[in-house]
């Protein structure tokens, strides 16, 4: 048993090695949630009144959670959160971002690039009026200026293969387009058709330019001009190198939270679990001796453990996650008190030290398993089907249960077990 009792020992070591390796330097290994770091949080619907012809909802929202996400990567936040809810709405938290709008533009744009003539033949001052000849429609630039396109599109952004920002040599900045294979054919033959027209370049439904066309293009490249800053630049090559959303986006809920709200948030919660802490501590210390002692050691390794695996699984860490940590506190401490009054109740009984914590654990064992067992079953449901600072919640109770199983049954034991099978024991204190 001593021998057993070592091995176990070593391997409680090595773990809290590995949980500090894990966790440190704790401000690059733990991702803080929106609400500690600071950020901003979208709910999307889509607008399935516009859903094309023969497209399933359920099959063009889980496209679209899709692109929403490959934008975002493009973007360069870090540990975003992107989930459906219900059949229609799409949930993106952005934590610590630093230009809002700029993020809202990425997600948010349909992205439908469409290349369609310009009617020249067409009298675009009658139009404005009214009289728009079948199978025409007017339509914007940037700058409010009118024109009078042919509604049939003759390509759109899917036959895009990359988007690049380039420089001109007015140093204006464009996007260079490059066309898939098939793409490229086809842009080809709309060129060589349309020679000494001028080809619309429309993108959700505003025109970002319509040169003529001078000469069949067969290079399967294309520019956006008219492009006014670097960043517009940029939003555009990112919605179009992801593609567009196959059905419009209504923001029906944005809220941002600034970086001193989240400082303010982890001080109080740092504040209150300390306070926590330290009140467990002393009291189990007191009431219970060297035995709350021993149970004080497990619940800081506790802590450490629950933290080094929020950091292995790059788990991000809520608010409501800290309420779940202090909660933990509370969890791990009780199944101590359990042990220890089962312990008791043996040493009354006057059974010697050995005998009653043996007897003390084995009798103790089930009611702690089915107390945890329950509040875990409960924490995994949460987990499965909330959202944000719910599965955060979830997230930390969970991994908190585990550890406190661990360290209040497994650790405390083997400590007793070291002590009772060193130098004999008449009394416990406890």
């Amino acid at each position: 048993m001593r021998g057993y009792s070592r091995w176990v020992l070593l391997f409680v070591v090595a773990l809290v090695a590995l949980s500090i390796w894990a966790i440190y330097p704790p401000d690059k290994k733990i991702n803080l949630g929106l609400d500690l770091r600071g950020g901003m949080h979208l709910v999307l619907e889509a607008d399935l009144k516009r859903l094309p012809p023969g497209e399933s909802a359920k099959d063009a929202v889980e496209s679209a959670l899709e692109i929403i996400r490959n934008r975002i990567d493009q973007f360069g936040v870090r540990e975003p959160t992107i989930a459906r809810e219900g059949q229609t709405r799409i949930v993106v938290d952005l934590p610590g971002i630093k230009n809002p709008q700029r993020a809202i533009d990425i997600i948010g744009k349909t992205a439908l690039l469409e290349f369609k003539l310009v009617d020249e033949k067409g009298d675009l001052s009658e139009a404005l009026k009214g009289n728009i000849p079948p199978g025409d429609e007017i339509l914007y630039d940037s700058e409010g200026k009118a024109y009078l396109i042919k509604s049939k599109t003759l390509l759109t952004g899917s036959a895009i293969k990359d988007a690049r920002v380039e420089i001109g040599q007015w140093g204006q900045p464009y996007v260079a387009l490059d066309f898939t294979a098939k793409g490229a054919k086809k842009f080809a033959d709309i060129t060589g058709r349309h020679v000494g027209e001028r080809l619309a370049i429309i993108l959700d439904n505003v025109v970002k330019s319509a040169p003529v066309i001078k000469t069949r293009i067969t290079g399967g490249k294309a520019v956006i001009e008219g492009i006014s800053s670097m960043d517009e630049a940029n939003e555009l090559r990112i919605v179009l190198k992801s593609g567009a959303l196959p059905v419009p986006f209504n923001i029906i809920q944005n809220t941002t939270i600034g970086p001193s709200l989240g400082k303010d948030s982890i001080r109080k919660g740092l504040i209150s679990g300390i306070i926590g802490l330290i009140g467990v501590i002393i009291f189990m210390a007191v009431y219970y001796k060297k035995a709350g002692l021993i149970a004080d050691a497990a619940l800081l390794l506790n802590l450490l453990f629950l933290m080094a695996a929020l950091a292995a699984l790059k788990a991000t860490l809520t608010l409501p996650g800290i309420a779940g940590i202090i909660l933990t506190i509370g969890m791990s401490v009780d199944a101590n008190v359990i042990i220890f009054e089962r312990i008791r109740e043996e040493l009354k009984r006057e059974r010697a030290p050995r005998s009653a914590v043996d007897t003390g654990y084995d009798r103790a064992l089930r009611t702690i398993l089915d107390a945890n067992i329950t509040t875990l079953i409960t924490a995994l449901i949460l987990f499965q089907f909330g959202t944000g600072p719910i599965k955060g919640f979830a997230t930390t109770l969970s991994i908190g249960i585990l550890a406190s199983l661990f360290t209040a049954i497994v650790v405390t034991r083997t400590i007793f077990n070291l002590i009772l099978e060193g130098k004999p024991v008449q009394k416990l204190s406890i």
